[in-house]
């Protein structure tokens, strides 16, 4: 549905956070699932695969007119209709007429999300067809008239409870909880359902140029029936299945079960080349129809920058690992499709106003990038879309406003002193707001926030430089806003440990925020600003390295800064030369110190890791070396990589699922019975402290640095 206001779409949010049964069911996939996936693709080099359906899948979108013509060929050689639809509506009427002129009064489908996408079932209806899912999940959500929550578990969000209330109100029989006993049920009533069809509708996840195949990988043996036992069958395809050759489709094959649901295959592969040879009566030969849907996807495929969305092979990974569905579920993560890639589709097949809310409510955690079974990068596609709709209805005002802040760097710097005297009332001696005022309290009073510093790094660099006679290295450091006006304590630290390995630090004062802030908030002209700001202020300094101590900041810094939409070929070549020195606190000290061991001291540490060195440095493993280096002990935490709830701005927008995440992580934290939890970005140090003294847990939450500091005897 498509929402009035970021307020009504946020008051479904809450609705979804409060069912205590789809958090139960979320939770227990989300987490069962990657250790599934794991063990299904074990032994396999999944970056491997994940590169050759990447470039199949390119391969293909290049040269869609080509296959489909060529598809339509073989297929029409083995008697085979093939159409082609531009549109949802047309699809919906193709499929119409072919029902009209063969007399079908009843007809059965197995599971479709393009025939989701046409509305295809609503359509016939209205045309007075008896439509009736096959698929057990799509069946039930039919029954519900409700849409799929996953593109491979549709009924994913209902309790067994629920299934055998409906099936009770179908029977008109009470029917008990027990699953096998309501798989029984469904299979009774569909039956005869197959049996009477007129007319068999399926979709297909492959289409094969070569000969005129169609493939479907289902786990129910329905879609065999729907396109064998009625006298018609017709296939809607999106024209993005079509693939080359078998090879291209196997390949596939062998990844897709095992990214959606962690099978090492699912049940049932069914290929079908030309019409049927068995007969549905003595006088009729079956009737075998494809149509293959446009619906925007030629022009997609010749987008430069959202064509790679067309690779998507429908496994629904992305989802599974995305935090924000892990909270409220695909209902209120989507609108046909859902999860990450639905954000993006959802903007080009149902249009900006069922997309428009959606495309803010990514927490840009990266994990669905990481999970592609095709490597997409969904991330940058969905503030992508973002950027498309401030385009198309013009950017909010708090972003407009943010940008002319953040773009200024004297401006900013001068608001954030004055934001520092204007939190006297509210601040504490222990580094926190306690009294918030009622806007910032009703929204985020599940964590305390931090107070400004008095005084920020800037202004304290003079006093605490180390000077070093001759330097090994002479190192620039970017501190980021955090860094520098809220926990400059976390720079004094590395800046010790430097100096201690005679390794010259330098703080170029004319640096400002990194410019990730306004990236999410869809602000791409910004954001070029501040990029060309930073990079001047480090030019000229000659340094071996850049470090930084956020997490955040290195990514973005390192990894997108490059690719910022805008940049002329000049302003490139400064900007690439500027991010190659760029590299996180922890690689630099692992390459260039030496660390002394320290005496025990008995303290239990545990570890979380931010997103963006996780998966945008893809820095996986833990820094368990250098903190029992430092006397700690570690225990490792349950989900040590899964997002904090931090987000940057997207805590702004969405507290709630902020909150959610956070405890989520917390609670893992807690159970390792850990005093200290380190971790190194200091957003995430911002949620987690905050959160740790909102609940009144005894956890410090403390930078890599400050344990590795050498003052720290």
């Amino acid at each position: 549905m498509a929402y009035s206001s970021h307020r009504s779409y946020r008051r479904s949010v809450r609705q979804a956070l409060d069912d205590d049964f789809l958090h139960a069911v979320l939770e227990n996939f989300t987490k069962s699932y990657p250790a599934s996936r794991s063990e299904a693709f074990s032994g396999k080099d999944i970056q491997s695969l994940v590169n050759e359906i990447a470039e199949i899948k390119k391969r293909s979108i290049s040269k869609l007119d080509e296959l489909f013509s060529q598809f339509k060929r073989k297929a029409e050689e083995l008697g085979i209709i093939v159409q082609i639809a531009q549109t949802a509506e047309e699809a919906c009427r193709i499929i119409e007429k072919i029902a009209e002129e063969n007399d079908v009064k009843s007809i059965i489908k197995s599971k479709s999300m393009t025939s989701e996408e046409v509305h295809l079932n609503g359509y016939l209806e209205s045309k007075g067809f008896e439509v009736i899912e096959s698929d057990l999940g799509e069946w039930i959500i039919q029954l519900r008239h409700e849409g799929p929550s996953h593109m491979v578990m549709p009924a994913i969000h209902l309790s067994r409870t629920q299934v055998a209330n409906l099936f009770s109100e179908v029977t008109a029989k009470a029917q008990n909880e027990d699953i096998s006993t309501l798989v029984k049920v469904a299979r009774k009533e569909l039956r005869g359902k197959f049996i009477n069809a007129d007319m068999g509708i399926t979709g297909a996840n492959f289409a094969i140029a070569e000969t005129g195949t169609i493939g479907l990988i289902t786990n129910e043996g329905n879609a065999r029936f729907v396109t064998t036992l009625p006298k018609v069958h017709v296939a809607l395809i999106g024209l993005e299945k079509l693939v080359e050759n078998i090879d291209d489709a196997l390949k596939i094959i062998e990844v897709l079960p095992k990214n959606a649901t962690g099978q090492k295959i699912s049940s049932y592969v069914t290929w079908i080349t030309g019409r049927s040879e068995c007969t549905v009566s003595d006088t009729a030969k079956k009737k075998y129809h494809i149509v293959f849907l446009d619906n925007g996807r030629t022009v997609l495929a010749k987008d430069r920058i959202f064509s790679e969305i067309l690779h998507c092979i429908r496994c629904g990974a992305c989802a599974n690992v995305c935090p924000v569905y892990g909270h409220i579920g695909g209902h209120k993560m989507g609108h046909i499709y859902i999860g990450p890639v639905g954000l993006v589709l959802t903007y080009f097949y149902h249009g900006l106003n069922n997309a428009r809310f959606l495309a803010d409510n990514c927490i840009n955690c990266l994990a669905c990038k990481e999970v592609c079974a095709s490597g997409i990068d969904l991330p940058s596609l969905i503030k992508e879309v973002q950027i498309r709709i401030h385009e198309t209805e013009g950017q909010p005002f708090l972003t407009k406003a943010a940008g002319k802040l953040l773009r200024n760097r004297k401006l900013f710097h001068r608001f954030l002193k004055i934001a520092k005297a204007g939190q006297k009332p509210f601040t504490s001696k222990d580094g926190f707001m306690r009294h918030l005022p009622l806007m910032l309290y009703r929204d985020h009073s599940f964590r305390s926030l931090p107070n400004l510093v008095s005084e920020p790094l800037r202004d304290r660099w003079g006093r605490i430089k180390p000077e070093i006679e001759d330097p090994v290295l002479k190192v620039g450091l970017f501190a980021g806003c955090l860094n520098d006006f809220v926990y400059p304590e976390q720079v004094e630290s590395a800046v010790n440990l430097l100096a201690d390995n005679n390794i010259e630090t330098i703080f170029p004062e004319e640096q400002s925020c990194c410019g990730l802030p306004l990236m999410m908030m869809g602000d791409t002209k910004n954001t070029r600003m501040i990029a060309m700001q930073n990079v001047k202020a480090f030019e000229g300094g000659n340094y071996d390295f850049i470090i930084t101590l956020c997490a955040s900041c290195a990514s973005f810094l390192r990894e997108s800064y490059p690719g910022i939409v805008g940049l002329n070929e000049n302003e490139i070549t400064r900007v690439t030369g500027f991010s190659k020195k760029i590299v996180d606190f922890r690689s630099f000290v692992r390459a260039n110190i030496k660390l002394s061991k320290k005496e025990k001291n008995n303290k239990v540490v545990t570890y979380h890791s931010p997103c963006h060195l996780a998966r945008g440095l893809n820095i996986k493993m833990n820094p368990e070396d250098l903190i029992t280096s430092a006397g700690y002990d570690f225990k490792k935490a349950d989900h040590e990589n899964s997002c904090c709830g931090f987000g940057g701005t997207y805590t702004l927008k969405f507290p709630e699922i902020s909150e959610a995440q956070l405890n989520k992580k917390l609670n893992a934290i807690v159970s390792t019975g850990a005093e200290i939890l380190v971790t190194e970005c200091p957003g995430c140090i911002m949620q987690l402290r905050g959160g740790a003294d909102r609940a009144k847990m005894k956890l410090q939450v403390l930078h890599l640095s400050e344990i590795l500091n050498p003052a720290n005897k």
